[in-house]
């Protein structure tokens, strides 16, 4: 798929430039077989290469026209909601958690992509993130590794740690994100996020429910 999208994007490139070319010779009145007319454009077409290249970089690359055959990811920007399922066993009950409320940002540009995770225990960042994409296979993911860091209050039974999480991209019928993720603390689980605005938020909204650990300690 990669080599695809560089052919394209190669391709692409080069009708653009010759469209300049010609466009210029024609509204400059410049003859394309003479040398110098020829070779005199060349600073012309590449500023305007690299202003289209630019454009495409910013603003382009998230339009659906060019999604498959010239930009192979989806645009995930935003803020997704959604549940943790862990196996992580509570020492105090000896039972695994409900469902814990989760907050995933993804900050995307055409050549980066960052995920942060916030439920109300934890924040964790990625560090190392990586598009898989094989239509040929039925392959659409992103993954990532993050570290993740708790709240200081609750060091006595939730230190830092790194982590990886592998997402399943699901876009049809319903725009969402199925995932799972181990740690290096051997605990694991599966991270299911709807898509909720395209904003990123930096606080978990009001409306979310309270980390299910932390909701039952203050019971006590």
């Amino acid at each position: 798929m990669r080599n695809v999208t560089i052919k394209s994007s190669l391709y692409l490139l080069v009708g653009i430039s010759a469209i300049a070319w010609f466009s210029l010779a024609y509204f400059g009145d410049l003859d394309l077989s003479n040398v110098k007319d020829f070779f005199g454009l060349v600073p012309k077409v590449v500023s305007i290469d690299l202003l289209i290249v630019a454009i495409f970089v910013k603003w382009g690359w998230k339009m659906k026209l060019f999604r498959g055959w010239l930009v192979p990811f989806p645009n995930l920007n935003g803020s997704w909601l959604g549940f943790i399922h862990s196996d992580w066993i509570n020492p105090d009950t000896g039972e695994k958690p409900p469902p814990i409320p989760v907050m995933l940002t993804v900050n995307q540009s055409f050549f980066h992509v960052s995920c942060m995770m916030r439920t109300g225990e934890m924040e964790s960042t990625s560090y190392s993130e990586s598009f898989l994409i094989d239509p040929d296979r039925q392959i659409k993911n992103i993954a990532y590794s993050y570290t993740s860091k708790p709240r200081l209050s609750l060091n006595d039974r939730s230190i830092p740690h790194d982590g990886t999480a592998v997402f399943k991209i699901v876009e049809n019928p319903a725009l969402k994100l199925v995932g799972r993720y181990w740690t290096e603390r051997l605990t694991k689980g599966e991270i299911i996020l709807g898509f909720h605005s395209k904003e990123l938020l930096e606080e978990l909204p009001n409306d979310l429910d309270d980390h299910p650990v932390t909701e039952d300690e203050n019971r006590r």
